[in-house]
């Protein structure tokens, strides 16, 4: 959570790129927390796989729209730029 909030505050000094970069990678690594961690506690009110999918498939959704904001995008992935030319016609 900490790597989450000192996300936002990067975020919100006008660093959008690397403040979301850190949030996307903070889910990341609290995916493979929970993966490697067998017992949680009175916390675990879901499985060990959903929080690991969760966690996994949205931090991964985080770091790559980051890298593909605009200006200048680090990553460009062709088919998204024509899904998003076709959608908004």
């Amino acid at each position: 959570m900490a790597g989450v909030v000192i996300g936002l505050i990067v975020t919100a000094t006008d660093a959008f790129r690397t403040g979301t970069l850190l949030i996307g990678s903070s889910l990341l690594v609290g995916a493979g927390l929970r993966w490697g961690l067998a017992k949680v506690g009175m916390l675990a009110v879901r499985s060990r796989f959903t929080d690991v999918i969760t966690y996994g498939v949205l931090g991964l959704a985080i770091v790559l729209l980051a890298l593909m904001a605009q200006p200048d995008p680090l990553i460009r992935i062709p088919f998204l730029e024509d899904i998003i030319h076709f959608s908004v016609r």
